[in-house]
């Protein structure tokens, strides 16, 4: 097909426009989830909110952010606060990834059926340049330094205890040496954040990348190119199925925080955390309790913010296996949590069920191919929540060369075994899944009306179909005209293919008499035109009614309406 200038104006224009709305969306949301967290834990009261939230977004979306800051006290200047962070907050993560693929996938629909790679391409190229210019003006915004007083800090409580901002007291670390800085050398504090351009960038771009692709695997509504067109009845389903259960996931842990800040001392702490870190949480006790084994060390501070029982078992300060059946040796309750998690994966399975259009197979091979599918989703999805998930974080103060604070925390997934325990559990989840589906006849219903190889506006009525974009598309059961049987698209005279004239006998036969007669150059018999010349009929014509009085009224007989023929009784009436 070959575009018109007006044409591809239009392809551009609408191409830009996708592209800017999907990148604001995204980094709008993003921004507004990052500064209600960070309001919510305080952070806003120790320094400037815009800054802190720049830094948070740049995070999240995969940037590299290096904290630094040093100290005077006494009145000297050779003391040092070194910080590493390597934490991304998944919660401002997927909103921003969420609106960002829904705007995306939204604008390929008007598309067609299906859409050509290079359109495809060019409007992926555009997103992701957009994004990274935002990102670039936000890794400028990010890059700040607040100075506080050792008495602003907080750093000082009551019997030597340690108090940060957000946290609260965290108990007595290094016999009470913050609190003795900050009261008796009235320590002065300055902490910056300095973006990695080159790091942050390059984050960026393996984050929206992953983002628009992921959303050309699960948006089931979207078109493909031809060549892909497999990808609707074998990826999509299953992809779509396991999105919606990490999304529910995250709900769910959502409100467990709501629940459990309502009985806590400091409601909003728990919610800041929760709406910035919900999805780490979450995404981290997945593997978990599908026993994917977890590698984790903390020492120092770091211990107050991990969960009970796992700063029990991380207590010790060296490299430990973190397990299930570990974890549940100090709190048996901890079983729940497989159990959630197998409760998932059997949704997963369901959703690929009914996803998945059947094509005639039959309930093993069925279930076999829902199995397949949902088991190489898992095998890919298990290792990239293992990634996405890890922890590392580091803190220490160091005056004149002696270290006074140290802190640390690290933790993270086995990646090999995510992806053999996913393979596994996807594989059994969508056997289960497409077996329950088929037994329920729910195998196929809820597929799209790409993977079942139809137009997506096909099966729809009006008025959804008078709204459907694009060019005037007629209704599935139109059938298009055939002159060769419609009389009314012949020339006058003109014989029907394999037929005959009118008033002409067909080969081997006579006219009848009443349609026998001459013909003149005008078609017609006796010089008539045939479609002007009375039609002869069997039946005598009407005499006319007789003559009325003025005045008399109307009775059989008189009527120019004859009256009707009386019927013939009913059987049960003889």
């Amino acid at each position: 097909m070959t575009l018109t200038s007006g044409s591809r104006a239009a392809r551009g224009a609408d191409l830009v426009l996708t592209a800017i709305a999907a990148v604001s969306w995204a980094f709008l949301a993003m921004a507004g989830v990052a500064a209600v967290g960070l309001h919510l834990l305080g952070a806003d009261a120790a320094g400037s909110l815009g800054p802190l939230t720049a830094a948070v977004v740049v995070l999240a979306v995969g940037g590299s952010l290096t904290p630094s800051g040093s100290v005077e006290a006494f009145g000297l200047t050779g003391a040092g606060a070194h910080t590493t962070i390597d934490i991304a907050p998944l919660g401002v993560s997927l909103v921003g990834a969420l609106l960002l693929g829904m705007v995306f996938a939204r604008s390929l629909r008007p598309l067609g059926p299906a859409v050509r790679g290079s359109e495809l391409v060019a409007r992926g190229a555009a997103v992701a340049l957009l994004f990274l210019l935002v990102l670039g003006g936000l890794a400028w915004a990010a890059s700040s330094t607040v100075t506080f007083d050792g008495g602003g800090l907080g750093l000082g409580g009551a019997s030597g205890t340690t108090r940060i901002p957000g946290l609260g007291d965290i108990g007595d670390i290094g016999g009470g040496l913050p609190g003795r800085l900050g009261d008796l050398a009235q320590a002065k504090a300055s902490v910056g954040f300095s973006v990695r351009p080159g790091a942050s960038l390059l984050g960026g771009l393996v984050w929206v990348l992953g983002v628009l692709l992921v959303t050309l695997l699960s948006a089931r509504r979207a078109p493909f190119p031809r060549r892909w067109q497999a990808a609707h009845r074998t990826v999509r389903p299953a992809a779509s199925a396991l999105r919606t259960v990490l999304v529910l996931a995250v709900v769910a842990g959502l409100a467990a925080a709501g629940y459990a800040a309502a009985g806590d001392g400091h409601p909003r702490r728990v919610l800041g955390a929760a709406v910035l870190g919900a999805p780490n949480g979450v995404w981290l006790g997945l593997p978990l309790g599908l026993f994917v084994p977890l590698r984790g060390s903390a020492s120092g501070s770091l211990l107050q913010v991990l969960p009970h029982p796992l700063d029990e078992l991380l207590r010790a300060g060296t490299d430990q296996t973190v397990t299930v059946g570990r974890i549940a040796d100090l709190e048996p309750l901890v079983w729940l949590l497989p159990v959630g998690c197998v409760l998932l994966m059997l949704t997963a399975g369901v959703l690929t069920g009914a996803r998945t259009p059947r094509d005639g197979a039959g309930p093993g091979a069925y279930a076999w191919r829902c199995g397949l599918s949902l088991g190489v989703a898992t095998a890919v999805a298990l290792p990239l929540l293992a990634l996405a998930t890890r922890v590392k974080a580091g803190a220490s103060l160091s005056v004149l060369g002696v270290d006074a604070l140290g802190a640390g925390l690290e933790l993270a997934g086995s990646v090999p075994l995510a992806l053999a325990l996913g393979a596994v559990w996807g594989l059994g989840a969508g056997a289960f899944g497409g077996l329950l589906a088929y037994a329920t006849g729910a195998a196929g219903r809820r597929a799209s009306a790409h993977a079942r190889g139809r137009r997506p506006d096909e099966g729809r009525s009006y008025p959804d179909l008078a709204y459907a974009p694009g060019p005037y598309a007629p209704s599935p059961g139109y059938r298009p005209s055939r002159p060769d049987t419609n009389p009314y698209l012949r020339p006058p005279g003109e014989a029907p293919p394999g037929g005959t004239p009118p008033g002409e006998a067909p080969p081997g036969k006579a006219l009848p008499d009443e349609k026998r007669g001459a013909r003149d150059p005008s078609g017609g018999p006796s010089g008539q035109d045939p479609f002007t010349a009375p039609t002869q009929t069997s039946r005598p014509p009407v005499p006319p009614p007789p003559r009325r009085r003025p005045g008399a009224p109307y009775r059989y007989g008189s009527s120019p309406v004859p009256p009707p023929d009386e019927p013939p009784p009913a059987p049960w009436r003889r």
